[in-house]
């Protein structure tokens, strides 16, 4: 009895053992900072962060400038006011860490703005509360995933601030009644990596 049990247990113990997060320290790449070690998952947040303001702030002028209903108005606003915050904060976290980050949105940002700036009346509101939830629904998961494993506190403090963020803008566009949960894309590829594979957004372009 005493052996069946035991040849029970070990596969247990060895199955929980598989599932411990690497220490920072464990991680290639990792360097030592005075709020403590940065990862490279964490670097690259950190420069998601800012890339999502530098895009996500013209957008929601536009949709507060174009915007065809209230509630893709209200959504610009909320995107204006998060991510100028949250620019502030990304910002002095860059600095705190000894960081570079993005001065200007990337080619595909610069393609969605393209887009929404060419889109007119009601095509504009549903290619801005789609396009910008569906980018919202890809950064969501990838913070979830740096506040469970960030060891840093600066990062971990920021984390938590875009948590915030993103999760009202995610209900502020949902609010628009506009958004096709059908064609929102799932979490990026390879969750573990800091640099996702591409997945399609709405109107069959690439992020």
């Amino acid at each position: 009895m005493l052996s069946t049990a035991a040849a029970l247990v070990v596969p247990v113990v060895r199955s929980a053992g598989s599932y411990r997060s690497p220490r920072a320290e464990e991680v290639p790449g990792t360097v030592q900072t005075p709020t403590g070690p940065l990862t490279p998952l964490d670097r690259d947040f950190v420069k998601r962060v800012r890339l999502a303001g530098l895009w996500e702030i013209p957008a929601g002028r536009m949709a507060l400038d174009r915007g065809g209903t209230p509630e893709v108005k209200t959504a610009g606003q909320h995107l204006i006011d998060g991510h100028t915050d949250l620019d502030r904060a990304v910002l002095d976290t860059a600095r705190i860490l000894g960081l570079d980050v993005p001065s200007e949105p990337n080619a595909q940002q610069k393609a969605w703005l393209k887009t929404l700036d060419d889109a007119q009346g009601a095509d504009f509101d549903k290619q801005f509360a789609n396009i910008v939830r569906n980018a919202h629904g890809q950064v969501f998961a990838v913070v979830a995933q740096v506040r469970a494993s960030t060891q840093n506190s600066t990062v971990r403090d920021l984390a938590n601030q875009a948590n915030s963020t993103v999760l009202d803008h995610m209900t502020v566009l949902e609010n628009t009644n506009l958004v096709d949960f059908g064609n929102l894309s799932g979490p990026p590829a390879g969750g573990s990596s800091p640099t996702a594979s591409p997945v399609p957004a709405p109107g069959g372009t690439q992020r």
